[in-house]
């Protein structure tokens, strides 16, 4: 394995919680825990990425975001990287394309907030990560039901489970994904900045 690329063998299943973390917040630990117990999860990568393709503001340096975000983990299981910046992509659907060489046997399930799946279909080849990976889709505050009657969610109706099975999520074969209800948190980067800023 490269240096400075997160460890995992064949046979684990990881969940990957891309992002920006501009800041990393409780929001995303909780998210992180619940995916770790409710999808029967080996780790949690945070991917912390050079950019949003989607967002118009540019996030603060990543070097500073990537060091703020392991600051506050303290589960072994859960590991924020720049395996992003490292492979020099920054396109969801291209990382998805690399990690499955680089990790040949492990299962990977895309993490994402409800809020991002009423967006999903403006992704790049939203189509083609929904066939590379599981996705894995947490309840957020305001976005629940607009998730549920999203455009992807729509086109993938078939390929959803039941909560019940979301503990099989990772071992199915793409696509397949679950919505997850979980405690919620009104949590988010942009009020966290926003409350910041002077």
């Amino acid at each position: 394995m490269r240096t400075g690329f997160p460890l995992a063998r064949p046979g684990q299943r990881i969940g990957i919680l891309g992002g920006s973390f501009d800041p990393a917040h409780d929001g995303h630990l909780l998210i992180s825990r619940v995916a770790l117990r409710r999808l029967d999860l080996d780790r949690v990568w945070w991917l912390v990425s050079p950019g949003n393709p989607l967002k118009t503001r540019g996030p603060a340096p990543l070097d500073g975001r990537l060091a703020a975000a392991r600051a506050m983990l303290h589960d072994p299981r859960i590991i924020a990287t720049d395996l992003e910046a490292r492979l020099g992509l920054r396109k969801t659907a291209d990382t998805l394309a690399a990690l499955a060489p680089l990790y040949p046997g492990v299962r990977f399930v895309w993490l994402m907030g409800s809020d991002n799946m009423v967006q999903f279909h403006h992704w790049d080849r939203w189509r083609q990560i929904a066939h590379q990976v599981p996705l894995a889709v947490m309840a957020r505050p305001g976005s629940r039901l607009a998730a549920r009657q999203s455009v992807a969610a729509t086109v993938l109706q078939a390929a959803r489970l039941p909560e019940a099975r979301a503990p099989l999520l990772a071992g199915m074969p793409a696509p397949a994904w679950v919505l997850l209800n979980l405690p919620m948190s009104g949590l988010s980067s942009t009020r966290l900045r926003e409350g910041a800023a002077p």
